[in-house]
């Protein structure tokens, strides 16, 4: 019997998609398992009063507990606690509740993350610690400072999840694009992984929430910072309780006693920051006494083009120092 050549030529195309699909599926297996084997490695637990908390430490020196954000855990942080240790710190970077091999305990809450860290400080030996918080790491860094003030070397605020009042204008409307990445890719290691290799320039705007066209100038090094970044949201099936609390509290944000706050503080963020951080930041340092602002027009969320900078300033403030910058401050 013949087969007709636009049968065969479905035949084919079936087959090419087939093997399309099994390539891709190979790939996400593969790069599934690297991401798994990346964080079964490097870190630690530590048994606390709190309950179990994951931690990698590096440097000896003044403590600082780097506070990851939204997706992230102990890994998120260890370029910057590399970074951290060169200079003369004792760097220590902890999973928050939920994230990776810490649990999520009955009362999640930003005041309860900020116990934990008392907790494993206690459990390191540690008195004393600058706290650095970024993005949804930073209501739980403002509560230890608030709660545990005598333990609080200094604050720092990285691009921060903060209040701010509405001043009666309504919550702007999330895109369908964002919306999805946010609320249905991040769920799923596979989606989400498949939005990285297909609309790479969409995770950029929508998790990285940096506009693609800056990330497009900047430097290659920067470029290859903001990939790592996105790369390491992977295993998110094991991030996925963390991630669903921190937008909980987001969600349900109030407002901190800032006036309370007595440690050093140096808030940052950026004005093109797609998750609109720059307002927030800047009214959290306005009512932080003696805090210090930093804020760049550009860099989005991942403060592109200013990491370097950034970090100087960082080193610099948790040092007592100070460094001259085009930034804008107070």
């Amino acid at each position: 019997m013949k087969i007709s050549a636009r049968r065969a030529l479905a035949v084919l195309l079936g087959l090419a998609v087939l093997g399309a699909l099994a390539t891709a599926w190979l790939s996400y297996d593969r790069d599934l398992q690297r991401a798994r084997e990346r964080v079964a490695s490097g870190s630690q637990i530590a048994a606390t009063r709190c309950g179990p908390i994951e931690f990698a430490a590096a440097g000896r020196g003044p403590a600082v507990l780097l506070v990851h954000g939204a997706g992230g855990g102990f890994d998120q942080a260890l370029d910057i606690a590399t970074e951290l240790a060169a200079q003369g710190f004792r760097a220590i970077s902890m999973s928050r509740f939920g994230y990776l091999r810490t649990p999520l305990p009955a009362d999640p809450s930003s005041a309860a993350q900020a116990d934990a860290y008392a907790c494993l400080l206690d459990a390191l030996g540690i008195e004393r610690a600058a706290i650095v918080g970024v993005s949804a790491g930073a209501p739980s860094s403002m509560q230890f400072a608030l709660r545990h003030a005598q333990r609080t070397s200094a604050l720092v605020l990285l691009v921060p999840l903060a209040y701010a009042p509405r001043d009666g204008k309504p919550e702007p409307e999330m895109a369908a694009a964002t919306r999805f990445m946010l609320e249905t890719a991040v769920r799923s290691d596979l989606l989400y992984w498949t939005a990285l290799q297909a609309a790479p320039s969409l995770v950029v705007k929508t998790v990285l929430a940096t506009p693609p066209e800056v990330l497009a100038a900047a430097s290659a090094q920067e470029q290859a910072r903001a990939r790592a970044v996105m790369h390491r949201l992977l295993p998110l099936s094991e991030r996925r309780q963390g991630l669903l609390n921190d937008w909980a509290i987001g969600a349900s944000l109030e407002r901190y006693p800032l006036e309370r706050i007595t440690a050093p503080t140096l808030v940052v963020s950026l004005q093109d920051d797609l998750y609109g951080t720059f307002r927030s930041a800047r009214y959290t340092a306005a009512h932080i006494p003696g805090a210090r602002f930093v804020g760049y027009a550009r860099g989005g969320h991942a403060w592109v083009g200013h990491h370097e900078e950034i970090f100087a300033q960082l080193v610099a403030f948790l040092g007592g120092g100070t460094t001259s910058s085009a930034a804008s401050g107070r």
